[in-house]
Order: C-alpha cells, then sequence, then structure tokens
C-alpha cells in the first residue's frame, strides 16, 4: 500500500512538472512570435469597424461600415442632443481630447423608383468647431456640385454648446422671440457670421467652374467663372447679390 501510495506521488510530480514545462514553452514560443514580428500578417480580412487607439485608449480614428459608424464625440461623449451614428460609412478622425475633428465619409445608390443620390465628403474641422475646410461631391439624381470649402467658423462658444442653443431655439414657436435669438446665434457680431463659407472652387449645379470669394456674413462679392456656354466672365458684387462691375464689359 505504502508502495503504491509513493508511486502515485512521483507520478503526480512528474505530470506538474511536465504542466509547468509545457506552459512555459507555449509562453516562451508566444513572446518570441510576438516579439520578432511585432504585429499578425493577414491577406485579407473583414470587419465592419476597427478602432485605431492610442497607448492609453484613447480613441484616434474609426473605419467602418454604415451601421456601426461612430455618433459625433466631444470630449469623449455623445453631444446633447446627440448625433447618432449609424449613417457615415469611412473614416472619421478624433483630435487628442477625444473630439471629433474631420474624416472621410461616401454613399451612394438609387431608391426603389430609380432615383439615385451620391456623396464624398473628405473633411478637416477647426479645433472644438465645425468643418473648416472640405472637399465635397454632392449628385441628386443628375443635379451635382463638386469642388472645394472653406470656412469660416467662430471661436466661441464650442459647437457643442452653439449647436444645443440652436437645436433648443428651433423648439420655440414661430415669432419675434424666436427671430431674435436666432440672428443672435447666426450672427454674434454686427458684420460677422457664427460660421460662414468664403472660398468655393469648383463645379456648380449648372455646370459652370468658378472661384469665388466671400465676405465674413457669407455674401459673395468676386467671382471668376465660365459657364456651361464656355464663356468667362469675372464678376463684382455688392452685399446684396448684384454685380456691380464685370470683365468683360
Amino acid at each position: 500500500m505504502n508502495h503504491e501510495l509513493t508511486k502515485m506521488k512521483n507520478d503526480l510530480r512528474l505530470l506538474k512538472c511536465y504542466a509547468v514545462t509545457m506552459t512555459s514553452i507555449f509562453v516562451i514560443t508566444g513572446i518570441l512570435v510576438f516579439s520578432s514580428a511585432n504585429m499578425l500578417h493577414f491577406k485579407e480580412i473583414s470587419v465592419e469597424r476597427i478602432n485605431i487607439v492610442e497607448k492609453d485608449g484613447n480613441l484616434r480614428m474609426v473605419i467602418s461600415n454604415r451601421s456601426r459608424s461612430p455618433e459625433v464625440l466631444a470630449y469623449g461623449k455623445g453631444l446633447i442632443p446627440a448625433i447618432p451614428g449609424g449613417g457615415r460609412p469611412g473614416l472619421i478622425f478624433f483630435n487628442d481630447e477625444g473630439t471629433e475633428n474631420g474624416g472621410l465619409v461616401f454613399s451612394g445608390g438609387k431608391d426603389s423608383s430609380g432615383v439615385y443620390n451620391a456623396s464624398g465628403h473628405f473633411s478637416f474641422d477647426q479645433y472644438n468647431q465645425n468643418q473648416v475646410i472640405y472637399m465635397q461631391y454632392t449628385d441628386n439624381n443628375g443635379s451635382q456640385n463638386t469642388g472645394l470649402h472653406i470656412d469660416d467658423w467662430q471661436t466661441s462658444p464650442d459647437f457643442k454648446d452653439w449647436r444645443a442653443e440652436y437645436k433648443k431655439t428651433q423648439q420655440l414657436p414661430d415669432g419675434i422671440g424666436k427671430e431674435a435669438l436666432l440672428k443672435k446665434l447666426m450672427e454674434p457680431k454686427e458684420g460677422q457670421k457664427a460660421y460662414a463659407q468664403r472660398v468655393f472652387v469648383g463645379k456648380d449645379t449648372e455646370k459652370a467652374a468658378m472661384v469665388t470669394l466671400a465676405d465674413r456674413m457669407g455674401k459673395p462679392r468676386l467671382q471668376l467663372m465660365v459657364d456651361s456656354n464656355g464663356i468667362a466672365r469675372l464678376n463684382f458684387l455688392d452685399q446684396k447679390g448684384n454685380i456691380t462691375y464685370s470683365l468683360p464689359k
């Protein structure tokens, strides 16, 4: 009996040594593989979403399909009211503080009646504001607008706060009070809008190739264009959009 007990103890000791040895081999092999390659290599991979993060876990970029696209974030949190995800296939960029600051998104397709819509948008945002430079293509069943846009955005308040106030104002009943609040939001300083398109270089819906320069209210003041008939013009405009001088005369 004692002999069998001693044999069982020896067998158990050998089994433990074997388990420890094999575990060590697997761990060392894994370390060697990952330390030598430092990455895994795939010939092809299919995913719905990839999050690019910093070492501390902060989100820097999301690559996703439509349904898995992220909501708009500021400092790592959703806006109030929210701009939900699920509608922007492509890439979304985030700054050092976890705030969205640009992206590359695209779409295109026909509905049941055969009407199609397509778009492509590549943008960069001003710090804590909205997009200030972007290339954009939109095509609404043949009505196209394509070009480079450069916008002005105010520096204060932050976009998330400005948008929250704008949304609150939109809920008010129509009237003088609502109009006054909207004007204050849209034009916080005399002659200066909260945001305005200042430069457009591209092609408009009438198939005119143009360069348009606007004032701080977003009013076009200078246009260099070649229209769809091949006629070239240089137009100077006043604040109301009237042409005050044109070349050729």
